[in-house]
């Protein structure tokens, strides 16, 4: 196996195509299917909020289930490269029947909207897990790893960005003729360009790094997520984006009532888009200095911002934009690093246990991002309660106003310090990722390797 395995440009942008029509969905269903549940097809926001606890419940034991049968299988196409040729149309499917109102009695409401959004969460985690687990077999090389990770989150962040900006327009030209606020509609027309966006990145995105020679089972695929101790470090640092997330759902509120404006919130999309652009000096950052320390520069330019932000206030609104792009680009640098780092922990815990694990690893970065939106989604109700916002008024109090000034500005600095503090127990630095490939290059060229201590013995494994 060759040291390094370089990732032609047509591949990365493939990569990030699948990303970016992927995330049509994950942005039309987490941005919208509250609306759509309450407004729409008319059940509950109590209603909505236990569909969504069921659904975060139910992935705890389906995405690492589902992983680690993953890791077990191969296929002429690959180990993961198969699923992005049946997922793109298991999502596409799914997601429009999510958006479909029914005429029904409000229990068969409720439950066809509980169902459909479960079934959504499932076929997304067989699309999401795959695509993220490829960035670990396209290359070996950690900096490749950067560039194809980086491709992958600038387009999971524009098609998040893009189905912010072009669903609420769909929705109003075809709200004339339908009766769903035009919802289904744009759903459709969304899903019918993000589709074959999908589809070329299954046909063009290449596997390069052999699975272990050991068969692996299910239970070899906990075993090897227990032993991956630096994933766990990352796992938590990723987790508290929660506090971003709530500022997310905070800021709808912030435009109407603070800024008198609520369609400041396109520019919202609009800057992850310029964001993400930005982020292509990601890879050439990580030449210049170690992802762990680059993380905690960026959560710590994230605090400082804020702080800026906080005491220049919300009248300037030029400025008050200016520091939010700067927050935004600090942000996507940061996840764009995790998913690298995920990806350089799999052969630490190959190394470790024998056995390549490659889904089940990238398992717990679709989880955790699930359950930080989920977790953030349910502390925005929370939030607006504890400073006394008041639904549908007209005004609120300057009470109200400076909770919701704190909650998109402060609140995400506590979560990146959180962050920091998590990432500088992180000593997974490249320079031992880079001895632990070599290690298991000798090791598959029967030299034998101290799992314990990497030291290698000319003693070679037997056949036996």
């Amino acid at each position: 196996m060759a040291n390094t395995m370089k990732i032609p440009s047509r591949e990365l942008w493939s990569y990030f195509g699948y990303g970016l029509g992927q995330c049509f969905s994950f942005g039309l269903v987490g941005s919208f299917i509250n609306y759509f549940y309450t407004d729409v097809l008319g059940i509950s926001a109590l209603a909505a909020s236990t569909i969504f606890l069921i659904a975060r419940a139910w992935d705890a034991i389906h995405d690492p289930l589902f992983a680690s049968f993953m890791d077990t299988i191969n296929s002429r196409f690959g180990k993961f490269r198969h699923f992005m040729l049946i997922a793109p149309l298991l999502i596409t499917g799914v997601t429009l029947l999510s958006f479909y109102k029914i005429e029904a009695d409000t229990t068969t409401k409720i439950l066809y909207a509980g169902v459909t959004y479960i079934l959504w969460g499932t076929l997304y985690a067989i699309s999401d897990i795959p695509f993220w687990s490829m960035s670990s077999v396209m290359t070996n090389d950690s900096g490749q790893r950067t560039r194809a990770v980086t491709a992958a989150m600038l387009g999971v962040n524009a098609g998040i960005a893009c189905a912010n900006i072009f669903f609420p327009k769909l929705a109003a030209f075809f709200a004339q003729y339908s009766n769903d606020k035009g919802y289904f509609m744009a759903a459709l027309v969304m899903m019918l360009v993000g589709l074959p966006l999908m589809l070329n990145g299954f046909l063009q995105i290449k596997e390069r790094v052999l699975p272990s020679p050991e068969k692996v089972t299910i239970r070899d695929t906990f075993r090897n997520l227990r032993q991956n101790k630096p994933l766990f470090i990352i796992l938590l640092s990723f987790f508290f984006c929660v506090f971003h997330n709530v500022a997310n759902g905070i800021y709808i509120y912030f435009f109407i009532y603070n800024m008198g404006d609520a369609s400041l919130q396109m520019v919202i999309g609009l800057m992850g888009i310029v964001a993400a652009v930005v982020c292509l000096v990601a890879p050439m950052l990580t030449r210049k200095m170690q992802k762990r320390k680059l993380f905690m520069i960026l959560c710590g330019l994230d605090v400082a911002v804020r702080v800026v932000m906080w005491f220049a206030g919300y009248h300037h609104t030029a400025l008050l934009f200016l520091l939010l792009g700067l927050s935004t680009i600090f942000v996507m640098m940061t996840n764009i690093l995790t998913s690298s780092m995920i990806a350089d922990t799999i052969e630490y815990a190959e190394y470790h246990t024998n056995k390549r694990c490659a889904a089940i690893t990238f398992s717990g970065q679709t989880f955790t991002g699930k359950m930080s939106v989920a977790v953030g989604g349910g502390l925005i109700g929370v939030f607006l309660t504890v400073i006394g916002y008041v639904p549908q008024a007209q005004s609120q109090s300057d009470a109200v106003l400076n909770g919701l000034f704190f909650g998109i500005c402060l609140l995400p600095a506590i979560g990146s310090l959180i962050r920091l503090g998590f990432m500088s127990r992180f000593t997974f630095t490249e320079e031992k990722h880079a001895e632990i490939c070599r290690l298991l290059a000798l090791r598959r060229n029967n030299v034998t390797v101290d799992a314990e201590s990497p030291e290698l013995t000319t003693r070679p494994i037997s056949a036996n």
